[in-house]
């Protein structure tokens, strides 16, 4: 027990809290009509994101328990900010359909092998950083739209396709990588 307080009391862990305590922050903003808000608390859970990696990488303070809270952070921003742009009709649901859908192939995967050959390292990979980081521009973009009025109020369906093609080819190769390794 002590092991995990001690994980848990790391600077970059307490941003990744930081970023988790941010999200329903963000939702309320939403909800209720603070677009301003909304833009500034996605943005700085965003950029909170690259702070506790860097921060963890620089001072060798980089622990399971972050780990598994940074993965947890990335995906529940992500998935609460795509469903709630898609319920306001910001972004086009098909698009949410495939950004949850990959994540929940990558962490059924990911349980699979963990049963199966007791792998339970997640290692990220370049086309799952770059899905995500154009996920995050994406709803950055639609929370920067709805505060500048002279921007579309939905962004071009290209860079929803550009999202969605780096979104499966990210999972395509997450799939691919977990049958290699179990099958080593």
């Amino acid at each position: 027990m002590t092991n995990i307080l001690s994980q848990a009391a790391t600077i970059p862990n307490m941003i990744t809290l930081v970023r988790i305590i941010l999200i329903p922050v963000f939702v309320a903003a939403v909800v209720h009509g603070h677009y301003g808000y909304a833009l500034f608390f996605f943005v700085t859970a965003a950029l909170s994101d690259m702070l506790d990696g860097m921060v963890a990488r620089r001072t060798n303070q980089k622990t399971r328990l972050g780990a598994f809270l940074d993965a947890f952070a990335d995906k529940a921003l992500l998935i609460t900010s795509f469903i709630i742009c898609s319920v306001y009709g910001w972004i086009s649901q098909w698009l949410t359909v495939c950004v949850l859908g990959r994540d929940l192939v990558i962490t059924l995967g990911w349980v699979l092998l963990t049963l199966m050959s007791r792998h339970t390292k997640v290692g990220t990979i370049m086309s799952g950083k770059i899905a995500i980081a154009s996920q995050l521009v994406l709803i950055s973009y639609v929370m920067l739209a709805l505060n500048v009025a002279e921007l579309p109020d939905r962004p071009p369906d290209f860079a929803e396709w550009i999202v969605a093609a780096l979104t499966v080819f990210s999972g395509i190769q997450y799939v691919y990588r977990g049958v290699i390794r179990d099958g080593d």
